[in-house]
């Protein structure tokens, strides 16, 4: 499954779990049962993912972490912030950058329409 076609089941459960629930909880909550729906439909997901920082060589112990990873292709970082900021732009491409990776879905579910709050980031595309 290439990268877009990925990004499209993982959009549509994020719509379905925000008509669902709605926003106001916090990003464990989106986060968990996004993972929760993304087994089901038969995805490898795994949560909370270590991401190494190597400087000069040396990787640092400093506790960076993706919020998702989809069979091991695509990132997805949730936020549940009121407005998103430049800076959670720049995150997600720095940890496609460091894993190498093409694709990664920005959600922020605090939002009245999630449609308008899911933005793709892409590296080197």
């Amino acid at each position: 499954m290439t990268e877009n076609e990925i990004s499209y089941q993982v959009i549509g459960a994020a719509i379905e779990i925000h008509k669902t629930i709605g926003p106001g909880l916090l990003e464990s909550a989106y986060e968990n049962a996004l993972a929760y729906d993304l087994r089901t439909f038969g995805f490898d997901v795994k949560q909370q993912v270590p991401m190494p920082f190597i400087y000069k060589n040396v990787k640092q112990e400093v506790g960076y972490r993706l919020d998702l990873l989809v069979n091991n292709k695509v990132i997805i970082e949730i936020k549940a912030v009121e407005t998103l900021a430049p800076v959670h732009y720049s995150q997600l491409l720095t940890y496609l950058k460091l894993s190498n990776l093409k694709l990664g879905l920005l959600i922020n579910f605090n939002s009245k329409t999630l449609k308008d709050n899911i933005h793709r980031v892409v590296n080197k595309l």
